[in-house]
């Protein structure tokens, strides 16, 4: 008797993670605990003006989660529904801070969905330490050279003084 292999729960984190927090890093270890493989998306997104590019993104990510072996970076400069398709996965992670969130994750869920059927949505909440945490006010106490050690891995923290220093350098 021939018994077919179970299919890996496999699923995508999809955002702009510019750059990626710890609140982040929480999504990403706990998504990877309940699926068999963890997609993180970094998506390039032409309505936002990100500080690091898509490679440095990508970089960043796979340097932070290169201790959870079945976790994959990858990018896309696509609507997530093609990308999704081009993968042949049909689970959406996305991660909620607070109630605020979830009337805009509900529109992207309810629009992906009516894009593909097969595509669900889970939302998995952020833990509480995180629940104030955004790449855009990470990007603003950095700016400002403020400390950003507890909101971000140590190689994003670096990263950002980089890109900071270069940025006050300019005429």
């Amino acid at each position: 008797m021939h018994q077919e292999k179970p299919r890996l729960k496999i699923a995508v984190y999809p955002g702009s993670f510019d750059p990626v927090t710890n609140g982040h890093l929480d999504i990403i270890r706990r998504a990877a605990k309940v699926f068999d493989k963890l997609i993180v998306a970094v998506l390039n997104n032409t309505s936002k003006n990100p500080l690091f590019s898509l490679e440095e993104r990508i970089e960043l990510l796979t340097k932070v989660t290169r201790d959870i072996p079945n976790v994959e970076v990858d990018g896309f400069r696509d609507l997530l529904i093609n990308y999704m398709e081009s993968k042949d996965v049909h689970i959406i992670v996305r991660g909620l801070r607070a109630v605020s969130d979830f009337e805009y994750e509900l529109q992207l869920s309810t629009m992906n969905n009516k894009l593909n059927e097969e595509v669900e949505t889970f939302f998995m909440t952020s833990s509480p330490q995180y629940s104030f945490l955004s790449s855009s006010i990470v990007k603003e106490i950095a700016r400002f050279h403020g400390p950003v050690s507890h909101f971000v891995p140590r190689e994003v923290e670096e990263e950002l003084k980089l890109k900071f220093a270069a940025c006050t350098r300019q005429p």
